[in-house]
């Protein structure tokens, strides 16, 4: 149920509850599942400053209010990070990794949530309009201010990564402990880079997408799309996205959860679970069911062929889903 983040101290749990809350309306709903997860063994909730109900911009803060609101009395127990970068308001200095810009974020973060610090703070896409330097001497000062613990990125490649770590080391910083990027079934990228990085260096990886927005689950049957979020508007990519060897893997995945008796959202997230290279896998749940399900991955042992069988049908997908992937 837990590991630790890379080569840190910090002991997670193998599922994080991720707040991008898609296909939530409902805050108490939001709330319920917050506490279910708590409930059920989950110390790590993954939030971001552009975070709100229905994944839309004008809700952008929301998440965090919910979760600070959920979490009290037992901020404690929890691991929790939040981001930073994506637009929050008008320009010029209303997004990207400037001193400035992080240094307002981080103060607005820590009300929304109710707390004194964030445990992880992380850059949430690549701006190159700011010097590196910049990004991570603001960082330590986060870090010696106590307002963070510890400090990771997202959506980076292996070289970005390397270079990051260069930079801390070289103005006497404390390194980035985690990454945080899409990695499932359809888009397996990670592993032609990113892995043997993590092997060598001993960064931590969380998993996010592991079910390919829902693509990896029953969801491929026509009928189920409408209360997902691949909803109308979204057909025509879907149509295009969900063919060929995509289809194969669904089929795959069908027939492997119908001879061990799991859902194909569970069997998809027991085989990233068999990956060393992966800390932690955050699950999108927008309410308890859909979190009580995917809780049951953690219970499902994949044999040596499944787990064959599926890296042979997915082998080279990269479906980035990027129109899902913009923050």
């Amino acid at each position: 149920m837990y590991t630790k983040l890379g080569n840190s101290g910090l002991v997670v749990s193998k599922i994080a509850l991720g707040l991008g809350l898609r296909c939530q309306k409902d805050p108490k709903e939001a709330t319920n599942t917050i506490h279910q997860a708590i409930d059920s063994g989950i110390n790590f909730i993954d939030c971001a400053n552009v975070y709100g109900l229905l994944d839309d911009r004008k809700n952008a803060g929301t998440s965090e209010k919910i979760l600070g609101k959920a979490i009290i009395g037992k901020r404690q127990k929890l691991v929790i990070t939040s981001k930073v970068s994506s637009p929050v308001g008008k320009p010029p200095n209303n997004q990207g990794t400037s001193r400035y810009h992080v240094l307002n974020q981080i103060d607005a973060t820590l009300k929304r949530l109710q707390t004194d610090h964030l445990d992880i703070y992380l850059f949430h896409g690549v701006d190159n309009s700011t010097p590196d330097e910049e990004k991570f001497r603001t960082m330590e000062i986060l870090l010696q201010q106590g307002k963070i613990r510890y400090i990771g990125v997202c959506n980076l490649q292996a070289w970005q990564v390397v270079k990051s770590l260069n930079i801390q080391k070289s103005i006497n910083a404390a390194p980035l402990i985690t990454i945080q990027n899409p990695y499932s079934l359809l888009n397996r990228e990670l592993e032609k880079e990113m892995f043997p990085m993590i092997r060598e260096l001993g960064i931590g990886m969380m998993g996010f997408s592991p079910l390919a927005v829902g693509l990896l689950t029953e969801i491929f049957d026509s009928n189920k799309i409408s209360s997902t979020a691949w909803s109308k508007k979204r057909q025509e990519q879907f149509n295009n996205i969900f063919k060929d060897k995509v289809i194969n893997v669904c089929n795959t995945l069908k027939t492997i959860s119908l001879e061990l008796g799991y859902t194909m959202a569970q069997i998809a997230q027991a085989w990233i679970l068999t990956k060393p290279e992966v800390s932690t896998i955050i699950t999108g749940s927008d309410n308890r069911t859909q979190l009580n399900e995917n809780l049951k991955s953690l219970e499902v042992n994949l044999h040596k062929k499944h787990i064959e069988i599926l890296d042979e049908v997915s082998n080279g997908l990269h479906i980035p889903l990027d129109s899902f992937t913009k923050y």
